[in-house]
């Protein structure tokens, strides 16, 4: 079912972007010789087609909110050639309630064509990008990056970008089996910028940020593990995932849309990686990405969406994606998909459980598999937690995590 489907998406492409030959000739033969001289922007944009995933990461506090966090880790999950706001290390210490990873920007076209792109994000700052942008956040104008005092969105703009369906596939590489480089597996045009030390090329569009918004989703945990679930927002959340996993063992359950607010107990650890995968892909295909970027995406992050811990996974409603994350394209597209995945994070008495004995015993094993919510999830246990020395203890782990976090975003 799956090759058909592929097939049938290429099938529509060929048709859509290549009229048989003799048409084409018939149709130049009988135009005057003035309009086939006529200036470009006399032709309909109607052959351009844009599309865009990428994902908005929170964890949900005690009161369900999603909370302030710093991750333990910095922007060391991207290659070299990629291009940061200040230094390497800046995101690191960059506090927000959202951070938004790996937005990509596929073109599609039958022709060469030059496009510009702006992008703005509400609350937020753009963090990292690739390739060369004219500008980032360019209404910045101080020192002080909180995001919770920003008056202007942060912003990224490109006012030159070459599509070219059969353009260079010479690519930049580091040499590292980093994630960021399956985003590359589609059918899209290649696309290049022009800098001063040369073009500079990629199948897409790339950037990342963080802002200071909360997740359309509020989330709370009872004692006895249950999560209760509720939308923030007036359009149906269309598509959402309870996910578990604790060591080899995993589970999920399909929540379908959610309209309003419900309760769900913690899915059963007895799922396959196989039929997960299966079923995350068709969602995405289901919110109109095509097949191999729906693989793309999900080879990109399903690494790190299916690592240990519990979580909810969510379609983000597309005009939450507008309101938060407006993106402009020059000219404008036939048609424009954004498909954003929310993933917000939930501290379990599971998670506690494990967060804390891995301290107690120094398992820097299991304490690796939290890796960047660390953080994050002992603040929230040492606001639940009323025994006094419990508590203690915790700040002492959350201490030693913060000094780790502060070494790592000043080297």
């Amino acid at each position: 079912m799956k090759s058909s489907t592929t097939a049938a998406v290429h099938h529509w492409r060929l048709y859509h972007f290549s009229p048989p030959c003799f048409l084409i000739v018939v149709l130049f033969l009988a135009l005057p010789f003035s309009l086939r001289h006529a200036d470009a922007k006399q032709n309909p944009e109607n052959d351009l087609t844009v599309h865009e995933w990428g994902t908005f990461t929170s964890i949900a506090g005690n009161d369900g909110l999603s909370m302030s966090w710093l991750p333990l880790t910095g922007s060391t999950d991207l290659p070299s050639f990629v291009e940061h706001f200040r230094e390497v290390a800046f995101k690191g210490g960059l506090r927000g309630t959202t951070r938004m990873e790996t937005p990509v920007l596929y073109f599609y076209s039958p022709r060469e064509t030059t496009v510009s792109v702006n992008v703005s994000f509400a609350k937020g700052l753009i963090t990292e990008w690739y390739p060369h942008a004219d500008s980032a956040n360019p209404s910045l104008t101080s020192r002080d990056y909180s995001l919770y005092n920003k008056k202007s969105p942060g912003a990224i703009v490109w006012n030159s970008i070459h599509v070219d369906p059969h353009g260079s596939t010479d690519f930049p590489s580091d040499n590292s089996e980093n994630h960021y480089f399956a985003a590359r597996n589609t059918s899209s045009a290649s696309l290049s910028v022009e800098t001063l030390s040369g073009p500079q090329r990629e199948k897409f569009l790339f950037y990342r940020g963080v802002s200071a918004f909360s997740a359309p989703v509020n989330a709370t945990i009872a004692a006895d593990s249950t999560i209760h679930l509720q939308n923030q927002l007036p359009d149906e959340i269309p598509a959402a995932m309870l996910y578990e996993r604790r060591g080899a063992l995993l589970g999920y359950r399909m929540l379908g849309p959610l309209d309003d607010q419900a309760a769900y107990a913690s899915p059963e650890l007895s799922a396959s990686l196989d039929s997960l995968s299966a079923d995350l892909e068709g969602i995405l295909i289901s919110q109109g990405l095509f097949p191999d970027e729906a693989h793309a995406m999900l080879e990109t992050w399903k690494n790190s969406w299916l690592e240990e811990g519990s979580r909810l996974i969510y379609i983000v409603p597309h005009r939450f994606v507008d309101s938060v994350l407006p993106l402009r394209v020059t000219p404008a597209p036939a048609a424009t998909t954004r498909v954003f995945v929310g993933r917000l994070e939930l501290v379990t008495p599971a998670t506690e459980r494990d967060v804390e004995s891995a301290f107690a015993s120094n398992d820097q094993l299991t304490l690796a598999k939290y890796n960047r919510f660390l953080e994050p999830i002992l603040s929230t246990m040492i606001q639940k937690s009323t025994d006094l020395a419990r508590k203690e203890q915790l700040e002492r782990y959350l201490q030693g995590v913060s000094t780790r976090l502060y070494t790592s975003t000043k080297n």
